[in-house]
């Protein structure tokens, strides 16, 4: 057993589990639910044969025809804010999950991951058209934000009793093409959940009195998946000997710059960053569109599209890398609870609450990121990254789970990482098996 787990949040634990790679899918569950101090049954989920079957896919979503499996891995040796996870991660890319895991070891010399979060606050907006005074209008509307915030509050008294409900009311006067609107925020704390269906139901049933009180037609009523009230922040210290020294070091900084600068480099250095995101959002249940947005939009805040991340060198001359997204992330409601594998997922990652959830994804962004950097200003990202695809091409061209790894470690070795060559080195490798027969 690799660390004793108490979900109390006492622990003697480490997320490290030498030669997990080596174990078969079936062992691999069996050792990773020991390690997460979970019964060896507890991830049989993630079988195929007993995951989300379509019967209950059936219920999720509309015209149900079947489900599509992605393969779920586990990166290991994370640490954030001083609790090891293993983190769930689904994903079809080959190498997300080993880069994950590498970055991650680098930075558990300095203690892994550290974040802060400003809480689980979601907006609310109402649309409001056709406002003969549209700044009186906004003044009017301020001017109600106590009657307001407790009509939104009495929409949902659940919530409120756990510590959640309206928090604020925003009210800005928008120039658009078809005249000046005014747009209402509802500011809500949404808790534990995503937060989509509070703060719909909230700004449905305060529109007409918005609407009344500014002396305007209400629009559209909705949240707003730029969550940018709900940021979370990672840093690690990335050990600048096991990158590689200084020069690499230097090369990575250099690289990050070109990435704030420019925003043809910072789409992809941020795809890399979403890479590590999405898996773990994916593997939990949650709403990766909705995530996605919300990242991309975060990265244009400023009015020109940049990179997520930042990395420097301290004074010792380790990489300090950060990270600030917004992360709308629930652990109630949807399909974290009614998808089998999200449960699992949710269960073997231990955490208890939406805000660990959180930095638990942010730090997983920020290793994903350190290690597709390493790799481009080490080695170039095709050498590592094809190296484990290598795999994936094998059993393209026809090779069976037996063969995968002669044909993959053949095609490897010649830098031929193609389908074609996987398919001409299959052909010889079972002639050989033949002529030995």
């Amino acid at each position: 057993m690799a660390w004793n787990h108490s979900r109390t949040g006492a622990q003697t634990m480490t997320s490290r589990i030498p030669g997990l790679r080596d174990l078969s899918p079936g062992e691999r569950r069996v050792a990773v639910a020991r390690a997460a101090g979970l019964a060896d049954g507890a991830l049989d989920v993630l079988d195929p044969a007993a995951g989300l079957p379509v019967e209950a896919a059936d219920h999720m979503v509309e015209n149900v025809v079947g489900v599509l499996g992605v393969p779920v891995g586990v990166a290991t040796n994370v640490v954030v804010d001083g609790v090891e996870r293993l983190v769930p991660m689904a994903t079809e890319e080959p190498s997300v999950v080993a880069a994950a895991s590498n970055a991650a070891r680098m930075a558990r010399g300095a203690g892994g991951f550290r974040t802060s979060t400003t809480g689980p606050v979601m907006i609310a907006q109402i649309q409001l058209v056709g406002a003969v005074d549209p700044e009186a209008a906004r003044a009017r509307v301020l001017e109600a934000r106590e009657e307001l915030l407790a009509a939104a509050d009495a929409c949902d008294p659940v919530l409120v009793r756990f510590g959640g409900g309206a928090r604020d009311v925003q009210v800005r006067c928008l120039p658009t093409d078809a005249g000046v609107q005014v747009v209402v925020h509802l500011l809500v704390d949404v808790r534990d959940a995503m937060g989509a269906n509070a703060v719909n139901t909230m700004a449905e049933a305060l529109a007409p009195r918005v609407g009344e009180i500014a002396g305007a037609r209400p629009l559209l009523r909705i949240l707003s998946n730029k969550a940018d009230q709900r940021l979370t922040r990672a840093r690690a210290v990335f050990d600048a000997g096991m990158l590689g020294g200084p020069q690499v070091v230097a090369d990575i900084v250099q690289a990050a710059a070109f990435a704030a600068a420019d925003p043809y480099r910072a789409a992809t250095h941020n795809k890399g960053i979403m890479n590590g995101i999405t898996a773990v959002v994916l593997a939990t249940g949650n709403d990766t569109r909705a995530v996605e947005a919300g990242c991309h939009s975060h990265a244009a805040r400023d009015g020109r599209y940049t990179a997520l991340s930042r990395f420097e060198v301290d004074t010792d001359g380790n990489l300090v890398g950060t990270l600030e997204v917004p992360l709308a992330v629930g652990l109630v409601g949807g399909a974290t609870r009614a998808h089998p594998v999200a449960r699992a997922a949710v269960g073997l990652l231990g955490v208890r609450t939406s805000g660990e959830l959180a930095a638990v994804v942010a730090s997983v962004g920020l290793a994903q990121n350190l290690a597709a950097l390493r790799a481009l200003a080490a080695e170039g990202i095709q050498r590592g990254h094809m190296t484990l695809h290598a795999r994936t091409v094998a059993a393209s061209a026809g090779a069976t789970p037996a063969e995968v790894g002669a044909v993959a470690a053949r095609i490897v070795a010649e830098r031929a990482i193609s389908v074609e060559r996987a398919g001409e080195v299959l052909a010889e490798l079972r002639g050989e098996l033949r002529g030995t027969a």
